[in-house]
C-alpha cells in the first residue's frame, strides 16, 4: 500500500462552500468512500455541503467543472475504476483524471481527487474507508481540498 509518507493535515473549512461529486459504480466502496468525505468535513467544520451522484468516473469532469463554474469553493470527486480485462480501464482513469485535472486547472477551484483506480476489488475495499480499510481516500480528498483553498487564500 502507497500510504507511506502522507501527511496529517488538519484543516479548518468553516464557512466553505464544499461540492461532494461521486459516482455510482462500486455500491459498498463509494458508501464507504462517501462516508469519509462525510466525516473529514463534519471534522473540519464545513457546514455548506452539496452532494452529486453522477453515473460513473468517467462522468465526474462534468459534474466538477459545473460545480466550480457555480460558486463551489472546491470540489471532491468520488469514484471507483476497477481494472478489467479490457482497455476500458485505461480510457475511463484517463478520461477522469484529466478532466478534474483540467476542472481544477481551468476554474481556480481546488478539486480533491478522490477517484479509486484499482486492480481489484479488494485494493478499492482497502482504500475506502471502511471498517477494515487501510486508508480513507474520501477523508484524504476533502482534506486536500480544503488544505488547497486554505493555501491559496495566501496568495
Amino acid at each position: 500500500m502507497s500510504g507511506a509518507g502522507a501527511p496529517q493535515i488538519t484543516v479548518d473549512g468553516t464557512g466553505l462552500r464544499i461540492t461532494v461529486v461521486a459516482a455510482s459504480w462500486h455500491t459498498e466502496v463509494m458508501d464507504g468512500l462517501l462516508a469519509g468525505a462525510r466525516r473529514a468535513l463534519a471534522a473540519a467544520h464545513v457546514t455548506h455541503v452539496t452532494e452529486i451522484r453522477v453515473p460513473g468516473s468517467f462522468e465526474l469532469p462534468v459534474a466538477a467543472a459545473r460545480a466550480a463554474e457555480h460558486g463551489a469553493d472546491a470540489v471532491v470527486a468520488l469514484g471507483v475504476v476497477i481494472r478489467g480485462g479490457t482497455p476500458h480501464f485505461e480510457y475511463v482513469c484517463s478520461a477522469a483524471t484529466t478532466g478534474l485535472t483540467d476542472v481544477s486547472v481551468r476554474t481556480g477551484v481546488p478539486v480533491g481527487f478522490g477517484v479509486l483506480t484499482c486492480d481489484d476489488e479488494q485494493q478499492a475495499l482497502d482504500r475506502a474507508g471502511l471498517p477494515g480499510s487501510r486508508e480513507d481516500k474520501g477523508a484524504e480528498a476533502v482534506e486536500a481540498a480544503i488544505a488547497t483553498v486554505v493555501a491559496l487564500r495566501d496568495l
